[in-house]
Protein backbone atom coordinates (compact mmCIF):
# COMPACT_ATOMS: atom_id res chain seq x y z
CA UNK A 1 0.00 0.00 0.00
CA UNK A 2 1.30 3.42 -0.89
CA UNK A 3 1.66 5.84 2.04
CA UNK A 4 -0.83 8.23 0.44
CA UNK A 5 -3.51 5.53 0.20
CA UNK A 6 -4.15 5.46 3.95
CA UNK A 7 -4.58 9.23 3.89
CA UNK A 8 -7.32 9.11 1.24
CA UNK A 9 -10.48 10.53 2.74
CA UNK A 10 -13.63 8.46 2.77
CA UNK A 11 -15.83 10.85 0.84
CA UNK A 12 -18.41 10.47 -1.91
CA UNK A 13 -16.10 12.52 -4.14
CA UNK A 14 -13.23 10.02 -3.72
CA UNK A 15 -15.46 6.93 -4.00
CA UNK A 16 -18.43 8.01 -6.16
CA UNK A 17 -19.42 4.57 -7.49
CA UNK A 18 -19.21 2.91 -4.10
CA UNK A 19 -21.18 5.77 -2.54
CA UNK A 20 -23.99 5.25 -5.07
CA UNK A 21 -23.94 1.47 -4.53
CA UNK A 22 -24.04 1.76 -0.74
CA UNK A 23 -26.97 4.17 -0.77
CA UNK A 24 -28.87 1.98 -3.22
CA UNK A 25 -28.15 -1.46 -1.77
CA UNK A 26 -26.78 -1.19 1.80
CA UNK A 27 -29.75 0.75 3.16
CA UNK A 28 -31.99 0.24 6.21
CA UNK A 29 -34.25 -2.19 4.34
CA UNK A 30 -31.47 -4.49 3.10
CA UNK A 31 -32.81 -7.43 5.13
CA UNK A 32 -36.35 -7.02 3.76
CA UNK A 33 -35.27 -6.36 0.21
CA UNK A 34 -32.27 -8.66 -0.28
CA UNK A 35 -31.82 -10.80 2.83
CA UNK A 36 -28.18 -10.17 3.66
CA UNK A 37 -25.54 -7.67 2.55
CA UNK A 38 -23.76 -10.34 0.46
CA UNK A 39 -27.08 -11.09 -1.26
CA UNK A 40 -27.50 -7.36 -1.90
CA UNK A 41 -24.01 -7.19 -3.45
CA UNK A 42 -24.79 -10.24 -5.56
CA UNK A 43 -28.04 -8.66 -6.75
CA UNK A 44 -26.16 -5.48 -7.66
CA UNK A 45 -23.74 -7.51 -9.78
CA UNK A 46 -26.72 -9.07 -11.58
CA UNK A 47 -28.61 -5.78 -11.99
CA UNK A 48 -25.80 -3.45 -12.98
CA UNK A 49 -24.04 -3.29 -16.31
CA UNK A 50 -20.28 -3.63 -16.48
CA UNK A 51 -19.80 0.15 -16.57
CA UNK A 52 -21.39 0.28 -13.12
CA UNK A 53 -19.95 -2.94 -11.64
CA UNK A 54 -16.31 -2.31 -12.43
CA UNK A 55 -15.92 1.02 -10.57
CA UNK A 56 -17.85 -0.26 -7.54
CA UNK A 57 -15.75 -3.43 -7.34
CA UNK A 58 -12.51 -1.45 -7.70
CA UNK A 59 -13.52 1.13 -5.11
CA UNK A 60 -14.60 -1.66 -2.72
CA UNK A 61 -11.16 -3.24 -3.06
CA UNK A 62 -9.52 0.13 -2.44
CA UNK A 63 -11.51 0.66 0.78
CA UNK A 64 -10.63 -2.88 1.90
CA UNK A 65 -6.94 -2.08 1.31
CA UNK A 66 -7.11 1.23 3.16
CA UNK A 67 -8.95 -0.26 6.17
CA UNK A 68 -6.92 -3.48 5.95
CA UNK A 69 -10.25 -5.31 6.02
CA UNK A 70 -10.64 -4.62 9.74
CA UNK A 71 -14.38 -4.66 10.52
CA UNK A 72 -14.49 -1.56 12.77
CA UNK A 73 -12.47 0.55 10.33
CA UNK A 74 -14.30 -0.82 7.30
CA UNK A 75 -17.74 -0.23 8.80
CA UNK A 76 -16.77 3.32 9.78
CA UNK A 77 -15.55 3.97 6.23
CA UNK A 78 -18.67 2.49 4.66
CA UNK A 79 -20.88 4.56 6.95
CA UNK A 80 -19.07 7.71 5.82
CA UNK A 81 -19.68 6.65 2.23
CA UNK A 82 -23.42 6.15 2.69
CA UNK A 83 -24.00 2.67 4.11
CA UNK A 84 -26.90 2.46 6.55
CA UNK A 85 -25.89 -1.01 7.76
CA UNK A 86 -23.04 -2.51 9.72
CA UNK A 87 -21.40 -5.55 8.14
CA UNK A 88 -20.82 -8.59 10.34
CA UNK A 89 -17.29 -9.99 10.37
CA UNK A 90 -18.25 -12.96 8.17
CA UNK A 91 -20.09 -10.77 5.64
CA UNK A 92 -16.98 -8.75 4.74
CA UNK A 93 -15.10 -11.57 2.98
CA UNK A 94 -18.36 -12.70 1.36
CA UNK A 95 -19.02 -9.25 -0.15
CA UNK A 96 -15.34 -8.97 -1.17
CA UNK A 97 -15.55 -12.34 -2.92
CA UNK A 98 -18.65 -11.24 -4.83
CA UNK A 99 -16.94 -8.09 -6.08
CA UNK A 100 -13.77 -10.05 -6.91
CA UNK A 101 -15.93 -12.47 -8.92
CA UNK A 102 -17.50 -9.50 -10.75
CA UNK A 103 -14.05 -8.20 -11.65
CA UNK A 104 -12.85 -11.64 -12.73
CA UNK A 105 -15.87 -12.30 -14.93
CA UNK A 106 -15.51 -8.88 -16.54
CA UNK A 107 -11.81 -9.48 -17.25
CA UNK A 108 -12.68 -12.89 -18.72
CA UNK A 109 -15.35 -11.34 -20.95
CA UNK A 110 -12.90 -8.65 -22.09
CA UNK A 111 -10.38 -11.31 -23.11
CA UNK A 112 -12.86 -13.30 -25.21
Amino acid sequence: MKPTDSKMEMTAENFPALHTFLRGYFHEDVADEYGTPPEAADQFCEDADSDERLPVAREWQKVIEITEGQPPALNAALKKLGSAIRLKDDEIPAVSAIFARCLKSMRKAANE
